[in-house]
């Protein structure tokens, strides 16, 4: 395990080469900087309520804090601290706090902590039933004290919560056995009270890439849809998905792409999901594989049985990274990043038809220090830009239309 994580901060530094990013605004970063206040977060995840609140969810100075705007970002309210002391965050770059908001306006949140230099790590959840303004006593998403990391939460239609996370429980056993165990198992639970309690943790994969995040959709009410990055045979570290039956049974896994990356460490560069309403999957993921390599998209209409042959995004002499893609009722939007020696750019491209045909890519925003990744947020009638950076601040930026 430690072998692993040495290898994978040597794979962050190498990936993390273009990690610049955007936003002007009065929310800025500071140089030096750890407070729990949003102008000192690196890791900023936005929401929209029902209402049209926009909620942020953000790392700084060693909490988890929240806060709303009526106003789609130009103003925010005082935060509110989900945490109530310090701890040692998840600070792998495809970590982040999770945030969903229910119908109800009750706020869900979810981040993992590191519990030890080995990079162990668990996964801790709360609620606040009060429109954000306090939040319960975090609770562990699991009773297993094995390595939990990397979760995911969506909401579906019906105010179900499903959860999936990376859990390393399976290689005690294994090693009982005297097995090798590779990797992490895919495990996954639900709450059916509002993110009040989960179920009890169940498996849905076993040995999966352990340390990149996970992408998160829904294809109906109660059918969960997880795409992550799966080790197959010939330790090759190559993206797959995952459609439930219904909300406690996992489905078959379906391999999104053969890019043969064959890699004994964490790249740390998970993969993007949406659903359209049409039902099509739209999927974007980084490889460094002998068959491709970069960034790249493919579709599918068969419920991720088979996929569209991928198509490359960005150019590769600016190393780009961090694609997310985010399907609304007329387009389908995807950003990523791309460094050209000087500064990082967010690159947009949009498609009309359901991701048969792309728009040509077009820089939406710059800076010239270092960036989270670019997130898209939609509120239903608009998407936006989401993204926060050192030099720059937070700003969300809508997306605007592209012919």
């Amino acid at each position: 395990m430690i072998r692993s994580g040495l290898l994978g901060v040597l794979a962050l530094a190498f990936l993390q080469s273009a990690a610049h990013g955007q936003m002007h605004g009065q929310h800025g970063s500071e140089a030096a900087c750890d407070e729990p206040a949003l102008r000192c977060a690196t890791k900023v995840t936005p929401a929209f309520g029902s209402d049209g609140t926009l909620w942020l969810a953000w790392m700084a100075g060693g909490q988890v804090s929240v806060s709303s705007s009526p106003d789609a970002g130009r103003s925010f309210s005082a935060p509110t601290q989900v945490t109530t002391q310090r701890l040692n965050l998840d600070w792998g770059p495809d970590a982040r706090p999770k945030i969903v908001i229910d119908r109800k306006g009750g706020i869900d949140v979810a981040f993992s902590i590191f519990r030890d230099e080995a990079f162990n790590g668990q996964v801790l959840y709360t609620r606040s039933s009060d429109g954000g303004k306090s939040f319960a006593e975090l609770k562990p998403i699991t009773a297993n004290n094995e390595s939990q990391r990397f979760e995911a939460l969506a909401l579906d239609q019906d105010g179900m919560i499903f959860a999936a996370w990376l859990d390393k429980r399976n290689r005690v056993p294994a090693k009982q056995a005297g097995q090798k165990y590779d990797g992490a198992g895919l495990f996954f639970a639900s709450s059916r009270d509002g993110g009040a309690t989960y179920a009890e943790a169940n498996l849905a994969h076993d040995n999966t890439c352990e340390c990149c995040r996970l992408g998160l959709a829904f294809a109906a009410p109660g059918r969960p849809v997880v795409i992550f990055r799966n080790i197959f045979e010939g330790g090759v570290r190559d993206h797959a998905v995952m459609t439930f039956t219904d909300i406690s049974t996992p489905g078959e896994v379906h391999r999104v792409s053969k890019d043969d990356w064959q890699i004994n460490a964490c790249p740390h560069h998970g993969p993007s999901l949406t659903i359209a309403p049409s039902g099509s999957y739209h999927v974007a993921w980084y490889t460094n594989g002998k068959a491709r390599k970069g960034l790249f998209y493919a579709h599918s209409r068969d419920e991720g049985r088979t996929f569209s042959e991928p198509m490359a995004l960005g150019r590769a002499d600016r190393n780009p990274t961090r694609p997310f893609v985010l399907a609304g009722p007329a387009r389908t939007v995807m950003v990523w990043k791309e460094f050209d020696g000087e500064k990082t750019t967010v690159e947009q491209t949009t498609s009309r038809d359901d991701g048969e045909t792309w728009s040509p890519p077009k820089a939406i925003s710059s800076t010239t220090d270092t960036s989270d990744h670019p997130l898209l947020v939609s509120n239903d009638r608009h998407i936006y830009l989401s993204w926060m950076t050192k030099a720059d601040g937070y700003r969300l930026t809508p997306i605007e239309d592209q012919p």
